[in-house]
Formats: structure tokens, C-alpha cells, sequence
């Protein structure tokens, strides 16, 4: 990717959200995309792998779709982004038939620059006809597509949410195809490799950061119930002013 093209980035990050620089690894996804190449980011939670593509997605022409499988964060995110300045949306099951009819005219006329979608959205008809035809010759543009928590194409993320394995289905079936870029938290590598294999990533530039989270540590004690009941109780006292959960092994305990 140029300085100029990088530059831009920096200038969309800033503008956008704020910052003056990338955390690591978001740099090189970002650097990816822009230059054209699928990607793999394997990045932990809270690592921004959102940056990663939203940033490509207010820099590039056309609509970014967004495969997600959680409604709540659909929403959290276009809330977010709007108030950033950017024209995002999203399309799912919240919506009634009316809105979602009208989230789909603006799109046609090119009002968003990127759509938050769930991944049984993607073949159903009148989604399928609006993305063939924003992806042809002559229309809005589909430059990218994200799919977040790709790890849901592997293993037992298939049963959790099986429309995943139609993604490649879906990317398949555009007239022109977009470059394709997958995140997930963690994958081992078999993992990695279903995600690339089963999305169809082409020669992917692929981004691990690892998992560690440095605010975070597990520890093991053993200890009978009364000792159990004495520590929570004193751990609770102790962080008394700040928000917990406490996990239980039955319901009576």
C-alpha cells in the first residue's frame, strides 16, 4: 500500500474514532484490505478488530457488508458509527418488513457505507437480488465483505450457527467478487485453516496477535464450601464499590 494510501487510513482513524495510531495488527489487516488481499485476523477480544474493517469500509466506494451473528452488536456498532459521523446500518430480524424495505431502498441509492448483516440474511431473495445487484456492473459497488466470529464456519461453530457455511455461497454468487476478510478472537491452526478453506480466502494476509489479555490472570484454589462461602464473602467486601458475577454449581447453592 503508498504512504498516500496509508496516510488516508490515519486520516480516517482520526476522524472517525479519534485515534492517532493503529494497536497492533490492525495496521496490517487494514493495510491488506486496502491493497486489495483477503485477510485473516486472529485478534482477542477488545483488540479492535472492528477498526479493521470499518476503517476499509469508510475509505472504499460502495457498500461494506458485515456478517454478524449478534443482533445486540449490530446495533451497538451502527449507534456507535453514526454518532462518529458515518452511514452504517444494519439489516436483521429486529426490524419489522417495513423498515427493512426502507433500509433497502437507501441502500440501493447509496446512502450507507456499511450494512450490518445476519449471516441467514445473506441468501434470502430480495437481500441476495439487492447485493447482486449493488455488486454488478453499473451499480453502488459491494468492495468488501467482513465476517466476524468466522470461527463459526469450523467444528461446532457450525451447529451454534449453521447459515455460516452459505457465506461462501453468497460471495460466490456476486457478479464481481469482493475481497473477503475474516476475524475471529480464536483459532487454533485447523481452525485458521477451515476459515480460509471454507470461505474461500484467496492467498489471505493473515494476522494473529494471539489471545493474552494482560488485564486478565486465572488463578485455582482449593477450598471446602465453608471456605468457599467465607472467600466470596470477603472478596465481595473487599470489592465492595465494583460490579461481579459469581458463578454457582446448582441453583440451591
Amino acid at each position: 500500500m503508498t504512504d498516500s494510501m496509508q496516510q488516508m487510513a490515519l486520516d480516517t482513524l482520526g476522524a472517525y474514532f479519534g485515534y492517532t495510531s493503529f494497536r497492533p495488527g490492525q495496521d496490517r489487516m487494514v493495510d491488506a484490505i486496502l491493497a486489495g488481499r483477503d485477510a485473516l485476523g486472529v485478534m482477542p477480544t477488545g483488540a479492535g478488530k472492528s477498526i479493521c474493517y470499518q476503517v476499509p469500509a469508510l475509505m472504499l466506494p460502495g457498500i461494506t457488508f458485515v456478517v454478524s451473528p449478534l443482533l445486540s452488536l449490530m446495533e451497538d456498532q451502527t449507534r456507535a458509527l453514526l454518532a462518529a459521523g458515518a452511514r452504517p446500518s444494519y439489516l436483521n430480524s429486529s426490524l419489522t418488513p417495513a423498515q427493512q424495505n426502507t433500509v433497502l431502498k437507501r441502500a440501493r441509492e447509496g446512502r450507507y457505507q456499511l450494512m450490518y448483516v445476519a449471516p441467514e440474511r445473506l441468501l434470502e431473495p430480495r437481500f441476495l437480488a439487492f447485493a447482486q445487484e449493488a455488486a454488478a456492473e453499473g451499480g453502488i459497488g459491494v468492495p468488501l465483505v467482513a465476517i466476524d466470529e468466522a470461527h463459526c464456519v469450523s467444528q461446532w461453530g457450525q451447529d451454534f450457527r449453521p447459515a455460516y457455511l452459505q457465506i461462501r455461497e453468497f460471495i460466490d454468487s456476486l457478479p464481481r467478487r469482493p475481497i473477503v476478510a475474516a476475524f475471529t478472537a480464536t483459532a487454533t491452526e485447523r481452525v485458521r485453516a477451515d476459515i480460509q478453506q471454507m470461505l474461500g480466502l484467496q492467498n489471505p494476509a493473515t494476522v494473529v496477535t494471539g489471545f493474552d489479555r494482560k488485564n486478565l490472570y486465572f488463578g485455582c484454589e482449593e477450598m471446602g464450601d465453608k471456605a468457599k462461602t467465607a472467600w466470596v464473602r470477603d472478596y465481595v467486601i473487599a470489592h465492595s464499590s465494583e460490579s461481579g458475577i459469581v458463578y454457582c454449581s446448582t441453583r440451591k447453592t
